[in-house]
């Protein structure tokens, strides 16, 4: 797929010369391609209570946001434009999570999800920009983009959306089915569905600063141990009681001094925030779960595969699965690797001793299953 997906150009050419750089326009990107659902799966997915989803409907002067789950008597009607977003399709289809690992050519730290979204003719989100990367892959339909870059980024007062008050396009394109537009972050852009159309938007993660800092505070907490108790032997008589006296500043000032982090923390802080699955994330493990013997016979018949909710990643020789570091044999972390590469283990190797062991535990825990 790749040797259409970014046009004819490779992994490398693309992040040298556009990544987070410019935009680029790829036609037939995935020729063919008219969607992994259709849209009655889609609204399914909209009206369930364990999915993230907004419904927008807009007039010339005035916008709405519903949050999921949504009402199946909403997702009808074409009296005003409006337009569901489904969030991380790729936890619930199969064939999302594979069109979402097509983009591992980008870090899977980096990936967030797949959002897919459905409009009517003239439905969309309004001139906005984002943060973060995005890939926009037209699936059923066709949509308008309309994309700038421009200083001016003040928002209409008083929206339930980031809507730029002043959009400044300096680019109009209609993408086809298979069609995908590369954005940037911060570039203005605007999507309006030509008739009925659904698109594609592969998003991710743009930590902030202060989001990184409060979550590594938080980290922090859970790992220091300061044992020092704060004492004052030699107190004198203060001139003023309500002071907070210098002596004491100095104290503290010393006790605090001591929380300290080195590199190893900061990969282990990493490793655990970002494969923390997301808050309405969870795992079912099976109802009736093999025994270790018979998995491990079905283990090399099938292989292994891991379920689209888990995030498995790794940092020299530490393994992070689901927020939790996890202990890998050495003689295994070449296969656990593969494993976090690919998202799976092939069939055919007798996956024995302490991989199986560990294979069968995520199993029973719902992380994964047979390939």
């Amino acid at each position: 797929m790749l040797t259409t997906l970014l046009g004819g150009l490779t992994p490398a050419q693309f992040l040298a010369d556009y990544w987070q750089k410019k935009p680029l326009l790829i036609r037939q990107a995935i020729p063919s391609f008219t969607g992994t659902l259709s849209k009655k799966e889609l609204f399914d997915l909209a009206r369930s209570p364990d999915v993230e989803s907004r419904l927008i409907r807009h007039t010339e002067s005035d916008w709405s946001v519903t949050h999921g789950p949504q009402r199946a008597a909403d997702l009808k009607g074409k009296r005003d434009p409006w337009t569901v977003l489904v969030q991380g399709v790729n936890l619930f289809v199969p064939a999302a999570d594979e069109l979402l690992h097509s983009f591992d050519f980008i870090p899977q730290a980096r990936l967030d999800d797949l959002m897919v979204s459905y409009a009517v003719d003239g439905g969309g989100v309004g001139p906005h920009f984002d943060h973060y990367d995005v890939f926009l892959l037209q699936g059923m339909g066709r949509r308008r983009w309309r994309i700038g870059i421009q200083a001016d980024r003040s928002l209409i007062e008083g929206a339930p959306l980031r809507i730029l008050k002043h959009f400044a396009p300096t680019e109009d394109w209609i993408l086809e089915p298979g069609d995908m537009l590369y954005l940037p972050p911060h570039y203005a852009h605007d999507g309006v569905a030509v008739g009925e159309c659904m698109t594609y938007s592969i998003g991710f993660r743009t930590p902030t600063g202060a989001e990184l800092g409060q979550q590594f505070l938080a980290y922090l907490q859970d790992h220091l141990c300061l044992e020092d108790v704060y004492s004052d032997p030699d107190l004198a008589p203060p001139e003023h009681s309500a002071e907070i006296g210098p002596d004491m500043v100095a104290q503290v000032a010393g006790m605090l001094e001591k929380i300290r982090w080195d590199r190893n923390q900061v990969a282990d802080f990493l490793g655990r925030t970002l494969t923390e699955p997301k808050a309405h994330v969870f795992f079912e493990p099976p109802e009736e779960p093999l025994s270790r013997r018979a998995f491990g016979t079905a283990l090399k018949k099938h292989g292994f595969r891991l379920d689209a909710r888990s995030i498995l990643l790794f940092q020299g020789a530490c393994f992070y699965l689901n927020g939790e570091p996890v202990e890998i044999a050495a003689g295994d972390a070449r296969a656990v690797r593969e494993l976090a590469d690919r998202r799976a283990l092939p069939a055919g190797a007798a996956w024995n001793g302490s991989l199986g062991d560990c294979l069968y535990e995520w199993y029973c825990n719902g992380f994964g299953g047979l390939g």
